[in-house]
């Protein structure tokens, strides 16, 4: 073992039952660096962070850190150790303040009285200043922006003396300008002389901030090396093992007759906030229409409005010609509109059953999916097999409860079961979101041939690039309300950026 290293782990096997997340890894970090470790779904990439991170516990092998041995059997042994993880799901206290919530835990001082506090407070705006974190200290986490939230969890770790940081897919939440505000962050972590670990599926993001980049592939290391020595197209075959080659093709077309036209929404959701002012918007055939923005927007309610989930309190939704009076799931999909939710697992499938009861969950009314009320297994089975082969689902069979597929092919049972609608409208919402390269690759793929043979796509989406890379048109969507639309040919990431950061034109000129 080199004492270069900051982080070295050994031969890391990591088994839950009968399945090998991770056979015999070998991972090493240095200080003063930015680590990027890639791979698929499944690769096993998580799993070597949590185990670094104490949320699991190696089945075998050896850590080290700075050189000597390390037993991390909790997140507190490691915080001890000096590492600390930010996780892509934030881990704090919502109604408690940003400055409570960093401190939460400490066992400094036997009595915590204002004096107390506003000393702590001092002195995490001074670690939020010298990293470039700043957030308001004595705010409640619900009133900050994703960004902020982000910032808290990365000053918490600082804070608690972290000098080995890990962040889980960091950027999945935040508009481009707060990426740059991120990668400024890790720079001068890295000046400082900490070792910082990536995990992401974005390459690009890899190519321009990360000093070394390790890949793993079905539980094992493929290989580590500096980031002058690849490039993107490697890494992508690198991770999958084979070139990833796109065949999509943008086709401008011409726009045929609107399909969906909402006029001045306002829908309010819990506690009686406005999720969506006024918003107004309309889709056409044979387009995908990009909707972009920071997690929290409205996004999430404009999807379940225009599907059926949740009622509106003002404002109208014109659909193929008729009006929507009321919401209702089972008519908005006889009326033709599927739907890709937010998050598979949650609103999307039953892990629990198999694939069959998945696909049949829309058209199991059907005269060809039942007969007088009672299912026709025999051959709602084949239709599912035959589905499961179109699509492209890895399965053993097609009893396999479906949440212990990988995140891929649910995502691709998933679209299998709301194209097979032969929908009007796709409302898809993070399609791709932690999937990897190839998986992703044949979402983006689905979506496109749907476009071209006619279909809608509304396409809600935190990934700019996805936004960019796909849509006919896009919008941009904030505090509830869309505040800019342009076309493909018009859009300008830096500008779209800006309008997802609440600036409009004028604030733009003015900055």
């Amino acid at each position: 073992m080199s004492e270069r290293y900051s982080i070295e782990m050994s031969q890391i096997v990591k088994q839950f039952g009968s399945v090998t997340a991770n056979d015999y890894v070998d991972f090493q970090a240095k200080s003063g660096e930015i680590h990027a470790l890639l791979g698929e779904n499944g690769a096993g990439k998580s799993t070597m962070m949590c185990m670094l991170s104490g949320v699991y516990r190696p089945t075998s092998g050896e850590i080290l850190i700075h050189g000597q041995r390390a037993r991390i059997r909790s997140p507190k042994d490691a915080m001890k150790l000096g590492v600390g993880m930010v996780f892509q799901n934030f881990r704090l206290v919502q109604t408690l303040t940003a400055a409570e919530n960093i401190v939460l835990g400490e066992k400094s001082a036997f009595w915590r009285g204002p004096k107390w506090m506003k000393a702590k407070q001092k002195e995490i705006e001074a670690i939020s200043q010298r990293f470039g974190l700043s957030f308001p200290v004595d705010r409640p986490i619900w009133e900050l922006s994703v960004g902020e939230q982000q910032r808290v969890e990365i000053v918490k770790t600082l804070y608690r003396g972290a000098d080995l940081i890990i962040l889980d897919e960091p950027t999945s939440v935040l508009t481009p300008g707060e990426v740059d505000q991120l990668f400024g962050t890790l720079g001068a972590m890295k000046a400082e002389g900490k070792t910082v670990i990536l995990t992401t599926h974005k390459l690009k993001e890899v190519m321009s901030v990360s000093d070394r980049i390790s890949v793993m592939r079905k539980g094992k290391m493929i290989g580590t090396m500096d980031r002058e020595d690849t490039n993107e197209r490697e890494l992508a075959r690198l991770m999958v093992g084979k070139d990833i080659v796109s065949n999509l093709s943008f086709k401008s077309g011409t726009k045929g007759k609107m399909v969906l036209s909402v006029q001045h929404l306002d829908v309010v959701a819990e506690q009686g906030r406005k999720a969506l002012k006024n918003l107004s918007l309309q889709v056409y055939e044979g387009e995908i229409v990009g909707v972009a923005g920071v997690a929290g927007n409205g996004q999430k309610e404009l999807a379940e409005v225009l599907t059926g989930l949740m009622a509106w309190k003002r404002g109208s939704i014109h659909f193929d010609g008729k009006d929507i009076k009321t919401a209702s799931v089972r008519a908005a999909i006889e009326a033709g509109i599927s739907h890709v939710p937010e998050n598979r697992m949650k609103s999307g499938l039953a892990g629990s059953l198999g694939i069959v009861d998945n696909l049949l969950f829309k058209s199991y009314r059907s005269g060809e999916r039942s007969k007088f009320g009672f299912l026709r297994t025999a051959s709602n089975r084949e239709w599912s097999q035959k589905l499961v082969q179109q699509f492209d689902v890895r399965t053993p069979n097609l009893d396999t409860p479906v949440q212990q597929l990988s995140g891929g092919n649910q995502q691709k049972l998933l679209f299998a079961r709301e194209i097979q609608q032969n929908p009007k409208l796709m409302v898809a919402v993070h399609p791709t979101q932690g999937l990897d390269v190839g998986a992703t690759e044949g979402v983006h793929k689905l979506l496109t041939e749907l476009r071209d043979i006619g279909r809608s796509v509304l396409l809600i989406s935190e990934d700019l690039d996805e936004i960019m890379q796909l849509s006919n048109r896009i919008l941009v969507i904030y505090n509830g309300s869309i505040v800019l639309e342009v076309t493909r040919d018009e859009a300008n990431r830096e500008r779209i950026g800006m309008f997802m950061a609440g600036l409009n034109d004028a604030e733009e000129e003015a900055v």
